[in-house]
């Protein structure tokens, strides 16, 4: 029964795709047939209705291959959970339909059709789900290591002195990081003057402060210097009212005012020259 079903599907298939298609244009959550090129959607929407017919022809392994693709590309193209959800739903609908308009569909083989076909898209939609949720993690904790090494380097900007952007919300995982990539710098540029810019950091609130502590320790531990620049009004207020003491750092409002005191603890100035 499985077969004649998938035979069905497979003989009926571009009226399928293209009913399904107009459906998901009209859902408003999301963008992707509004903005994608045409050629891309036929190219999505093809290997959409190939994959539900291999999950009731093929064996397990080409089937599972076939979902790992789909699943890697509509990440890729940024399906929602609720979207995947929305786009089976509205498959097995027009399956329905369009089984019922040819009276393929009779009061003899309804229920039996119904329940094959039950049994078919409710694994599939887990399958695809499961599927979609692996690659998704996949692709977010990527994303954050990449973002984490990238927003958390040690750069040096002259020598002996070096810069040290943090941007965005630091946690307990990322002051890790900070803290391996800073000591790390330290020694590979032989710094002696690290900067801390604080200027993309959203919150410095009582952690933030203490995990910044704990690197500026650990720089003087191996003989360096830290300094804290990008310090705003707000960030400032706010340091004055939890009673967070920064007492032993050097501190200033910008990098450029941080680079300028560096210089000088190094024994070097910027100096206009007149030619």
């Amino acid at each position: 029964m499985n077969k004649r079903i998938a035979s069905y599907i497979h003989e009926n298939i571009d009226e399928i795709l293209e009913k399904w298609r107009c459906k998901m244009e009209e859902e408003k959550d999301d963008r992707f047939f509004q903005i994608m090129s045409d050629k891309i959607v036929e190219s999505i929407v093809r290997e959409f209705g190939e994959l539900m017919i291999s999950s009731l022809t093929e064996e397990q392994a080409t089937y599972t291959a076939k979902l790992d693709d789909f699943s890697v590309q509509i990440v890729r193209y940024g399906w929602s959970i609720s979207f995947v959800l929305k786009a089976l739903t509205n498959f097995t609908e027009i399956i329905y339909e369009k089984m019922d308009e040819a009276e393929y569909l009779n009061e003899g083989n309804f229920q039996s059709h119904r329940d094959i076909l039950t049994n078919w898209i409710t694994p599939l939609n887990h399958s695809i789900v499961d599927a979609y949720s692996v690659v998704w993690e996949k692709t977010v904790s990527l994303q954050k290591i990449a973002l984490q090494e990238l927003s958390a380097s040690l750069i040096p900007v002259f020598e002996k002195i070096s810069v040290m952007p943090l941007v965005g919300t630091i946690d307990t995982e990322r002051a890790k990081l900070i803290m391996e990539n800073l000591l790390h710098g330290v020694v590979k540029h032989r710094a002696e003057v690290v900067l801390l810019d604080i200027t993309g950091v959203p919150v410095v609130d009582t952690m933030v402060a203490h995990h910044i502590i704990q690197a500026a320790d650990a720089v003087r531990l191996v003989g360096a210097k830290c300094m804290l620049v990008g310090i705003r009004p707000e960030i400032a207020q706010t340091i004055v009212t939890l009673g967070i003491n920064l007492n032993d750092f050097t501190t200033t409002s910008t990098l450029q005012k941080g680079v300028e005191q560096a210089l000088a603890m190094t024994n070097r100035a910027i100096v206009e020259v007149n030619i």
